[in-house]
């Protein structure tokens, strides 16, 4: 199993509007980056749903439930993902305390902050869940 987090802005496509859907199809993601990752992903694989451009913050788990295939958004080259929500942090995680650990200090969110599927490893996910906790 791997871990991921994806990125989504809040007044397009917020953790309340994913929960109450109860399933997405992640697509519209336009990079070479984001499309590797996209395809890496496997079914049951944990991913983090964090809401960016406002509010900043990690709000929930989610799982993938469909691997890779051709984003319905467009003819070319790209992949999307479906991905079901798993349950809510019982506090979001902001930016601003994920900056502040240590044990953050290499992911991509604050490395290459611009990627919208990012990597990340099983004790970094977990340090985040916990952090909700």
């Amino acid at each position: 199993m791997k871990y991921w987090l994806v990125k989504s802005e809040p007044f397009t496509f917020s953790w309340e509007r994913f929960v109450k859907e109860g399933t997405a199809s992640w697509d519209g993601v336009r990079s070479y980056p984001g499309r590797k990752n996209l395809r890496e992903m496997k079914k049951g694989d944990q991913v983090l749903f964090y809401h960016s451009m406002e509010g900043l913050q990690v709000m929930g788990i989610a799982e993938v439930t469909k691997e890779a295939y051709q984003d319905p958004t467009t003819d070319e080259d790209w992949s999307a993902v479906d991905l079901k929500p798993v349950k809510a942090l019982k506090k979001a995680v902001p930016l601003t305390q994920i900056r502040e650990e240590k044990k953050l200090q290499n992911i991509y969110l604050i490395k290459q902050a611009r990627l919208s599927v990012m990597p990340l490893e099983k004790t970094e996910f977990d340090h985040i869940v916990k952090m909700g906790s």
